[in-house]
């Protein structure tokens, strides 16, 4: 239903969330959307298709992004490229 998304994923033999302050911003977006329930997710997607990103993992990017007051999809990616590990569980790139 959704490509894989996996917070635990790693690229590198190192923990890329070690460089994000523990008060940073981004750990409360990603614990807020962390504590939705999937059900609410679920109810709204009719499924059919390819595989989506995971919504949990686009909200948190689009959260993240209206707080800091970027609305364009262009400055929105080169915003989170930082603090990608955390949000989508992948490396910067």
């Amino acid at each position: 239903m959704y490509i894989q998304y996996t917070m635990d994923q790693l690229t590198l033999p190192m923990d890329l969330t070690e460089d994000i302050p523990p008060n940073h911003l981004v750990r409360v977006v990603n614990d807020a959307v962390n504590r939705l329930s999937d059900h609410i997710f679920a109810s709204a997607y009719p499924g059919g298709g390819r595989d989506s990103y995971h919504p949990k993992m686009l909200t948190k990017v689009i959260v993240y992004a209206y707080s800091q007051r970027i609305y364009s999809s262009r400055q929105i990616a080169k915003a989170v490229r930082p603090v990608g590990a955390l949000l989508c569980g992948r490396d910067e790139d």
